[in-house]
């Protein structure tokens, strides 16, 4: 370009005289200074720019920001309601006089008013409790959580513009903590739709609003924080967790998106105050409308049962399975009675598929059989003998006492077991005999291995197998005798597994299974 601009100045200087000359040159490189300096620089740096790594992360903008909210809550705010419970009970009137820690008559004092209070009258007493919820349908059904209204004898519903209508619960259920209630009005109710939670992303923008220490009305907005926590509350966590801000009085209002859909219900907080410090749990709606529907269908929930107890499998166990990867639930019991039984489901299956839902871990599993029809045939794909096996499973109505969970590793071993079994393991074992059946309380029915002695830091140890524990199966092959464990921990080890499964039954006769690392040195634990 440089050389193009010379030979049009010369050509301008032939044109004019000796000074229009000067002044033409002047004014051609003054006006291709100009071009250059608004000529973009991405084209001649592209070609000696260093590329960047393909894992580098462009910064963009951000174009999903909303302004403002407030289009949003004007649409969803009338259908968001304050709930206010009254619940009340009779209790016993006692007067105790308030006594010095440490006076010589506390004690007598105490005696004597606890002596009286056998007799003491009983007086109704009151209690309130406010919390949220939203309206779903014109016709008044009304969602918020069930330790919102709890036994109240007395609820009422008071929308933002002060109406206020005594509700009627239609039914409840305990274990997601949900609570379905109708009320009557004589108009059509605004109402807000749900959304689908499945869709949402950590890092979406999210609303919440509800009434927070019976502010009424109050909004706040944050993000998904992350999806499917556990928070250990039941068998079927599965929650939103959420930064916008979630207080008491929150509980059973409505997550929203910004489309204006409920994908979320309010339901706990992790504080250490008390108040809000950015991590709030709502229950996504996925797990949620299952059970609304049946609320307001029957009254009650009726949730699938398949007939097992199920175990985690982490990377021990799965090596010792043989499986490729950490996932499923492991059955380490089959009811005799379920469905499970029926269809041909065995203690020792990998459960990784169920009616078409891959099950990532056991805790997946209660969460997507509950949600199952009762009465529906599903397709539950296992792993047996580390080949794929698929079973039909009719699926029955879960007894409510027996949820199929994973039992908590059991409590409570043998003279003369072999160096092996010791140096891999960190046990000792013993064949039983009656007195060890006598001292450790084993059933008559059982057979197998007893464990006489657990070394410490070693991989049973860790995997809480203790003193008394009675080896069942090793490798899913029965066992009775000390030898018969070291023979097939040596197989193991030639077929090039890096881990044993075992069959442990304790003395209240409760059985898993439990995986140890093998390891040659004495330590089995890793």
């Amino acid at each position: 370009m440089y050389e193009a601009v010379s030979r049009l100045a010369a050509r301008a200087g032939r044109s004019f005289g000796s000074g229009e000359r000067s002044l033409a040159r002047t004014l051609v490189l003054a006006a291709a200074a100009a071009a250059l300096a608004a000529t973009p620089l991405s084209a001649p740096l592209a070609q000696t720019a260093q590329v960047a790594p393909a894992q580098q992360i462009a910064p963009r903008p951000f174009p999903d920001a909303p302004e403002s909210f407030a289009n949003l809550v004007d649409r969803v705010m009338p259908a968001v309601v304050n709930i206010q419970a009254a619940t009340t009970a009779e209790v016993e009137e006692r007067f105790m006089p308030q006594l010095p820690p440490g006076t010589p008559f506390e004690d007598l004092f105490e005696e004597f008013f606890n002596r009286r209070g056998e007799n003491a009258p009983r007086m109704p007493r009151r209690s309130n409790s406010l919390g949220s919820g939203f309206v779903i349908d014109a016709s008044g059904i009304i969602v918020t959580n069930n330790h919102v209204v709890g036994d109240a004898d007395e609820i009422e519903v008071v929308f933002p513009d002060g109406t206020t209508y005594e509700a009627q619960v239609l039914g409840t259920d305990s274990a997601i903590d949900l609570a379905v209630l109708k009320i009557e009005a004589d108009v059509d109710l605004p109402f807000v739709p749900f959304g689908d939670s499945e869709e949402m992303r950590i890092g979406d923008w999210v609303v919440a609003i509800g009434n927070p220490f019976g502010l009424g009305g109050s909004v706040s907005a944050g993000i998904v924080s992350a999806r499917a926590r556990d928070i250990a509350s039941g068998p079927y966590d599965n929650y939103i967790q959420t930064d916008a801000a979630i207080n008491r009085g929150n509980s059973g209002g409505p997550l929203f998106n910004m489309r204006g859909e409920v994908v979320g219900i309010n339901t706990a907080i992790l504080s250490p105050t008390g108040g809000s410090v950015g991590i709030g749990f709502s229950i996504p709606t996925s797990t949620a409308l299952p059970v609304i529907e049946q609320l307001r269908e029957f009254g009650e929930t009726r949730r699938g049962w398949l007939g097992v107890r199920i175990q985690s499998i982490d990377e021990t166990t799965a090596d010792a399975l043989g499986l490729d990867e950490a996932r499923g639930a492991l059955v380490a019991g089959v009811d005799p009675d379920g469905p499970a039984q029926a269809a041909g489901i065995e203690m020792g299956d990998v459960i990784v598929r169920f009616d078409g839902t891959a099950v990532g871990s056991s805790r997946d599993l209660p969460r997507i059989v509950a949600n199952t029809p009762v009465g529906k045939e599903v397709a539950v794909e296992v792993i047996r003998d580390g080949a794929p096996l698929t079973l039909d499973v009719t699926i029955a109505r879960l007894r409510e006492e027996g949820v199929a969970e994973a039992s908590a590793p059991s409590a409570p071993t043998t003279e003369n077991a072999p160096a092996a079994v010791r140096q891999a393991l960190g046990m000792e074992l013993s064949e039983i005999t009656d007195e060890l059946r006598a001292r450790y309380s084993i059933a008559d029915d059982v057979e197998g291995v007893v464990v006489t002695e657990v070394e410490p830091l070693t991989a049973a140890a860790e995997r809480q197998i203790r003193v008394g524990d009675v080896i069942l199966e090793v490798g899913q092959e029965p066992v009775s005798t000390p030898q018969e464990v070291a023979e097939r921990i040596e197989g193991l080890r030639a077929e090039g597994r890096r881990s044993a499964l075992l069959l442990v039954s304790n003395a209240a006769g409760e059985v898993r299974f439990v995986a140890l690392s093998m390891n040659e040195d004495g330590d089995g634990a890793r």
